[in-house]
């Protein structure tokens, strides 16, 4: 047994050498080489599809950062142009994975055509893998704008949210300040308790509601919050500037109240005086005097009533109310004695008042005649208009009755007729428009 055995140990001893020597050693060889060709594209593609999943992913935080912050088309644009390349990015990791997928390269059958089509694959797919990078690193230099703005806008948030916090706190401080003196501020109060949900959502983050929309709620509770401080701390002052208001009209109307029973005596006088157009007009003077001073004490009882219930606008329309009733009715009685007062001058010297248009007259026909040879007629006509009109003004003062206050208004309106044209002189001369 032992002599049949010996030859056995020694053909297994030298079957390494066999091996390493003649043909077989050389094709091992070649074998060897295409695997390791085959692995070092593998690992080259593992590493491009790597940087490229990577870039990718940091591509889209930008992406995120910036649709959060920016609205605009270009943002939207620069998302769309992002998921378009998605989807080539997509393509080539998924051509890679199957490279990878169809060639086993610790087969241990693996023959050099095997390997060398391995290799081809591998290449081939980091070849794409490479150039859907240089697209993606292209379109990322392409956000630089975008991404800068987004930033700025970001940078933008903590502080705006910030501000709008303290506004918040500073006008409910003030409100608490002037609920201490007794004033209710009641308005300010529901104005304020109506920006607790917008609060609410500041406080949930630009996460949920975009940084566009919470700048822009951050900007609207800071403003209105101001305008409630403000008010609040004006308060006060407004409650006493309202009393003294209620105080002052008060006293005009009482006033006015003596004044208006002086419009009877006026009215006397003139009646006995001049002729009934000269006071015809202001008969109903007296009484519209005394209801409009009713009237005024009425809405000034009514301003007191809501100042009383801190109703600080029914009672701020109130006083105007009563502010402009007691112009008006001021205007009337201050009308009868200054009609008086005229009618007592020109009936005394009608002369003055006549000299005094014909004056305006003269003037304005000196200008229209100045540099010019005769009077353009857009001017010429409505001066004589003006001085036939005065003389006739000066005529009807004769008789038993003459109506001065037809006088009056007439030369009035012959005055501001030559005004009118003077105007229109020295406007076409300054534009140059005014032709010899």
């Amino acid at each position: 047994m032992a002599l049949i055995a010996l030859p056995l140990v020694l053909a297994v001893a030298a079957a390494p050498a066999s091996f390493a020597g003649g043909g077989t050693r050389r094709w091992w060889g070649r074998g060897e080489s295409q695997r390791a060709d085959a692995q070092a594209a593998k690992d080259a593609a593992a590493a491009a599809f790597y940087e490229l999943d990577s870039a990718q992913r940091e591509l889209r935080i930008t992406l995120e950062t910036i649709t959060a912050a920016d609205g605009s088309p270009a943002a939207r644009r620069a998302a769309e142009d992002f998921g378009a390349l998605g989807q080539r990015i997509d393509q080539a990791s998924h051509d890679y994975i199957t490279a990878v997928d169809s060639h086993d390269l610790d087969r241990d059958d693996l023959d050099a055509s095997a390997a060398a089509r391995a290799r081809t694959d591998l290449a081939r797919a980091k070849g794409e893998l490479d150039r859907v990078k240089g697209e993606l690193d292209r379109f990322a230099q392409g956000l630089g704008p975008l991404l800068e703005q987004a930033e700025h806008q970001l940078a933008r948030l903590a502080p705006a949210v910030e501000r709008a916090r303290q506004a918040l706190l500073a006008a409910t401080g003030a409100l608490d300040a002037v609920r201490a003196q007794g004033l209710r501020a009641d308005d300010l109060a529901g104005r304020l308790a109506a920006l607790g949900p917008e609060l609410t959502k500041l406080n949930q983050g630009a996460g949920r509601h975009g940084v566009h929309e919470t700048l822009r709620r951050a900007d609207e509770v800071l403003r209105k919050a101001e305008a409630v401080r403000s008010e609040a701390e004006r308060l006060p002052e407004r409650a006493a500037e309202m009393d003294r208001r209620l105080v002052s009209l008060r006293t005009r109307a009482q006033a006015l109240t003596t004044r208006a029973a002086g419009v009877e005596p006026v009215l006397s006088e003139l009646r006995r005086r001049f002729s009934a157009a000269c006071w015809q007009d202001l008969q109903p003077v007296p009484d519209q005097a005394a209801r409009a001073v009713a009237q005024a004490e009425e809405k000034l009882k009514e301003a007191r009533a809501a100042r009383k219930e801190q109703r600080w606008p029914d009672a701020t329309a109130l006083l105007g109310t009563v502010r402009a009733l007691l112009n008006t009715t001021d205007e009337a009685v201050s009308a009868a004695g200054d009609r008086l007062r005229r009618l007592n001058e020109v009936s005394f010297d009608p002369s003055k008042e006549t000299e005094r248009t014909r004056f305006a007259i003269r003037d304005a026909q000196r200008l229209a005649m100045d540099g010019r040879s005769t009077p353009d007629p857009r001017h010429a006509r409505p001066l004589d208009d003006s001085v036939a009109r005065l003389e006739r003004a000066v005529a009807g003062l004769e008789g038993r009755h003459p109506d001065y206050w037809h006088f009056l208004t007439e030369n009035e309106a012959v005055r501001q007729t030559v005004a009118r044209v003077v105007g229109e002189i020295r406007e076409e001369r300054a534009t140059g428009g005014g032709g010899r």
